[in-house]
Order: structure tokens, then sequence, then C-alpha cells
């Protein structure tokens, strides 16, 4: 599933990367927000894998990502970012690990970072997120999990591929555009679901000024969405006996430390990191 904005270079590489994915097994539909030159990009392409679906209103980020879990046919559905890039053996190592571990509730496939050029990069922000994470080539989930991702969330939410009876039951929660999925990944491990991590990364993730992380990290917004999502977060941890994941949420050291590097910069007058 791919929640677009309208037609622009990058989207087309996203669609691109999948339609030359190795392994046949994949379907492709594009949910546009942004109604316009996409759909007939997606017409002339003439595959009879990749479907164009337009909204007839703006729903915004948030209800997008919900229609394209509504829209789900597949069993294992990802929404890929409308900017990233899939690895040509997504598609077939994505079915070896579902068929492996059959009750898994979902697979983080990670990522390469790269630029708005498409060349390898590794922000300030990536640099931490390979700090606290946990390594892949495993499976885990329950509050170490959630511990560890309220520490940094360092799951890169594109290259997440979910169950579909999992991800149409907790779906996304309105009022959450920049912490959706975090949220969406805690309601899975408090529900008692298991998560296969990659060892190897399975997509190329983009990292530009563009995007709506980075654009909200500018005017503050980002912080004031995590700061009351931390605070709530923390007590549902408590209430499920969850201490570490607890004192995770609300210390929230990251998004503190990535407010203050913004607020720093800005006083500086220097484009943050």
């Amino acid at each position: 599933m791919l929640p677009a904005y309208g037609d622009n270079a990058l989207v087309r590489e996203t669609i691109g990367s999948v339609v030359a994915q190795e392994d046949p097994r994949w379907r492709l539909t594009v949910i546009d927000d942004a109604p316009g030159d996409l759909k007939s990009f997606v017409a002339e392409l003439g595959h009879e894998k990749v479907r164009y679906l337009p909204n007839e209103r703006r729903l915004g980020i948030n209800r997008n990502f919900q229609r394209c879990v509504d829209e789900a046919t597949a069993d294992l559905v990802m929404l890929i970012g409308a900017d990233d890039r899939l690895l040509p053996d997504f598609v077939s190592r994505v079915h070896a690990a579902a068929e492996q571990h059959p009750d898994a509730a979902l697979f983080h496939t990670n990522a390469i970072v790269i630029d708005e050029h498409g060349n390898p990069a590794m922000p300030l922000a990536d640099r931490i997120k390979r700090l606290v994470s946990i390594k892949g080539g495993v499976v885990t989930g329950g509050e170490r999990l959630a511990a560890s991702l309220l520490h940094g969330n360092w799951m890169y939410f594109p290259s997440v591929v979910f169950r579909r009876d999992v991800l149409r039951k907790h779906g996304f929660r309105e009022g959450y555009d920049i912490v959706l999925d975090l949220d969406l990944y805690l309601r899975i491990l408090l529900d008692g679901g298991r998560v296969v991590l990659f060892d190897r990364p399975g997509i190329e993730y983009r990292r530009h000024a563009a995007s709506l992380s980075s654009s909200t990290a500018g005017t503050g917004a980002r912080f004031d969405e995590e700061r009351n999502y931390f605070a709530e977060t923390a007590a549902a941890m408590a209430a499920a006996g969850w201490p570490r994941a607890a004192r995770a949420a609300r210390w929230h050291l990251t998004s503190r430390m990535h407010a203050a590097a913004k607020a720093l910069a800005a006083r500086k007058g220097a484009p943050p990191a």
C-alpha cells in the first residue's frame, strides 16, 4: 500500500522499485491524497498488479494511512513511503520470513538510509537509532521491545510488514501524525504481538527536509505531539505492569534531545541537523 500525495519523481521511483521485484508475489495499491498526474503515470505504466485509488477529498496523513489499512486485501501488508525504494529481493525475503515465523505479528525489514539524491546517508538521528536499536536476526516483543522503542523509535515504518489481521485489528488512532507508527507498534506489543527483526535491510529509506517529520520538527509541532503521547503511554505501560517501558516513556530522552538540538540550532541561526 502506497499512501501518496500527488505526483513527483520520487514517488515514481518508489513505484518502479516495487515493479522491479525479483519475486512476483506482490500487488501495489496507490492511494492518492492529492489526485492529479500520478493517475496518468499509473495508467501509462499499464501494470496489471498496480492499481490507483484517488481520495475524493483530502484525508491527511493519518486517515490516508487508515484507508490503506481498510483497502488492503493481502495477508501481508506494508505501507511504503512515497519517497522510499524497495531493494530487489524484498518480496522474496519477506515471504520466506513469514513462512518461517507464522505466529509473528509484524516484520521489521530495516533500511539503508539515503538522501534526497539517493546517496547513502547517516545523519545524527539515524546514528542514534543505531545505538539504541535491538540488532536484527531475532524475534522479540513484550516489554523489552517496548522499552527499547520508547528510548528512541528506531524502527523504520516504511520497512515494516504487518499481518493484515493484526493491522486491521489495531489500525491508526486519529489525532496522531508523527507518532502514529510508534503508537501502532506499542498497541500490538501490549496485545502480545511478536516481531521479526531482519538482520539485512530490505528498503532504502529517504531522509530529506521536505518529509513530514523534518518539517514538523522545524515548527515544534512534532514535539508537542510527542510530549502528549509519551505522557499517555507512560500511564498505559505502568497499567500493563511494564515499569521499564513506563520509565522510558516518561523520560523520552531522544525526543527531548532532538527538541533541544533544534532549539539550539535555531538560536544560532544555523540549519538544524
